[in-house]
């Protein structure tokens, strides 16, 4: 008897020593875990204080619209991919991507990296799109209007066609890249995004610049017609 209650009492001595050195080592790395896979639908990035930075999710899981660490609902948002915030927890940019072929054989590829204007929408993309036979990659800066992003969305739904119809819109003010004609271009535009310089090399080789008129006529050309 005298045995087994010393075993007991050695059992319990090792149990506790174990677990102090557990703990104590867990004590040591609090809040990290290494590993080498993981499967996830969707990982939240936050700061100390729970403010959102980055959302890397699957299509399914993928957010809405955040304006101040608040969410609503996208329009047509359904790709999966990685979201940015700023500071206050409004997106300012982000990378989606997605493809596929459907049961004709007809293919779809996109990729879009974006970064936004301050509680607006992106101002300088990278895309790269393919539809069947039409396929464009390129690059493009953007102007967007002075009103906060959250004006439209806290107004109603019903009303969004109104409202975009009676404010400022967006203007593409640069674009480089390859066209849907297979030329390669770079379309420097105004402050309404008109083209007022196109410089163009297409398929065959043949260059050109072309200078236009606010009309969208050619007012001078360099380069073979």
């Amino acid at each position: 008897m005298r045995t087994e209650a010393l075993l007991k009492i050695y059992s319990g001595v090792v149990t506790a020593a174990l677990c102090v050195m557990l703990l104590g080592g867990f004590a040591r790395d609090k809040g990290r875990v290494t590993m080498d896979e993981i499967n996830v639908h969707r990982i939240n990035v936050v700061e100390p204080d729970g403010a959102i930075r980055m959302v890397i999710s699957n299509r399914a899981s993928f957010p809405g619209i955040f304006v101040k660490g608040k969410e609503y609902p996208h329009p047509d948002r359904s790709s999966a991919g990685m979201l940015f915030f700023n500071d206050e927890g409004t997106e300012n940019g982000g990378l989606i991507f997605g493809g596929h072929k459907d049961k004709s054989g007809r293919t779809e590829s996109y990729g879009h990296l974006s970064f936004d204007r301050y509680e607006q929408d992106q101002t300088l993309t990278l895309d790269a799109d393919e539809e069947g036979e039409q396929r464009h990659s390129g690059i493009r800066v953007l102007d967007q209007p002075d009103y906060s992003i959250s004006d439209l969305l806290t107004t109603p739904r019903a009303d969004w066609e109104k409202f975009v119809a009676t404010h400022p819109k967006y203007h593409a003010r640069v674009y480089l890249g390859r066209e849907n004609d297979r030329s390669a271009a770079l379309r420097l535009k105004d402050a309404q995004g008109r083209d007022r310089i196109v410089i163009r090399v297409t398929e065959e080789g043949t260059a050109a610049i072309q200078f236009l008129d606010e009309s969208g006529r050619v007012v001078r050309e360099v380069g073979a017609k």
